[in-house]
């Protein structure tokens, strides 16, 4: 009770400062110039349009778009709809939408993507909810994905960073966890309702980015299937690599350029999904967490970089001490 008591004033406080006193977010900025080139793979390589390679470094916008407990700082309230509700619970319908307001426009602005430019960040990875993109009440707004990718894509374009779009919750859960907002078991791979309505949300978002040299591209799904369902996971990994076919061909229909990622199965990790490879323009994405600093720890990934020639990504690590991180 002490606890949500605590939580209860923290968002009242928020909800007063963002009613009295909010920033303000131009929701039409004029387009700056961009002299950033589309990227494409080559070999192990990730290259400009002049053959240039580009070794990516970069970060993810975690709990901006994804509101994720453990950055809460909430244990069980771990999921964004189970956030949602508490604050519900806790605040009421009116005070909830000023604070999802203040949240969205004050969590990530644009003076955060001029620190990660002045560190050597070259590019961001942008996890994002499906439902940003349907009439579903997500956040306090309904289908806002395109305002809120709009507004990051130009600042990045002034400052010249690539933007990784990451659809982190995919209709039906992918991952069966709450990382993605599911239920407790990735349907995902057997609701072909599901599978339709994320197929369409990627074709509309190539539509729109088609032309958009800051989009790096387009990283399907993240960390499908968690290893709760490894009894399964020879069925999983045949319907993911089933339907990552389904999408890569979709949205080549409408965008034949920007590069595709493809996490692997069980958290990233089990590459065993990779059939047979099916498009030239693509990388393939592992997460690693709570590892050694060596090459040993990496070196399956490295193994199949070297026999496919294509590239690796580690999209997702971190999470220990600042030693770590150093040796990192």
């Amino acid at each position: 009770m002490k606890h949500y008591l605590i939580t209860l004033s923290a968002i009242v406080l928020i909800s007063l400062s963002y009613s009295c006193k909010e920033k303000t977010v131009k929701t039409v900025e004029e387009k700056s110039t961009n002299t950033l080139n589309f990227l494409k793979t080559k070999g192990t390589k990730f290259v400009d349009d002049n053959g240039k390679e580009l070794i990516l470094k970069g970060t993810n916008l975690g709990n901006w778009l994804v509101p994720e407990g453990y950055m809460f700082k909430m244990e069980q309230v771990n999921a964004p709809r189970k956030i949602d509700e508490l604050l519900y619970e806790l605040v009421g319908p009116d005070s909830l939408q000023v604070f999802w307001k203040g949240f969205l426009n004050n969590y990530v602005t644009h003076d955060d993507i001029k620190y990660l430019k002045s560190i050597g960040v070259n590019h961001l990875r942008l996890p994002f909810h499906y439902k940003m993109f349907t009439d579903d009440l997500y956040m306090g707004e309904r289908n806002s994905g395109f305002k809120y990718f709009d507004r990051l894509i130009d600042w990045c374009r002034q400052e010249q960073l690539y933007v990784l779009l990451d659809m982190h919750c995919a209709p039906g859960g992918q991952t069966g966890d709450n990382i993605d907002d599911s239920y407790g078991y990735p349907y995902l791979f057997k609701s072909k309702s599901s599978q339709d309505l994320m197929t369409k949300i990627w074709v509309d978002i190539a539509k729109r980015y088609k032309d958009e040299p800051v989009i790096i591209g387009y990283d399907l799904v993240n960390e499908p299937v968690a290893h709760y369902f490894n009894d399964e996971l020879d069925y999983f990994n045949r319907q993911l690599f089933l339907l990552y076919n389904r999408i890569i061909k979709e949205i080549r229909d409408v965008d034949a350029v920007h590069t595709i990622f493809l996490n692997g199965s069980n958290w990233s990790g089990n590459f065993d999904v990779f059939e047979e490879l099916v498009d030239e323009n693509v990388v393939y994405e592992f997460h690693k967490y709570w590892f050694e600093v060596n090459q040993e720890a990496i070196q399956f990934y490295l193994d199949f970089r070297d026999k496919h020639q294509v590239p690796i990504y580690i999209g997702e690590t971190g999470e220990n001490t600042d030693e770590w991180v150093n040796d990192f």
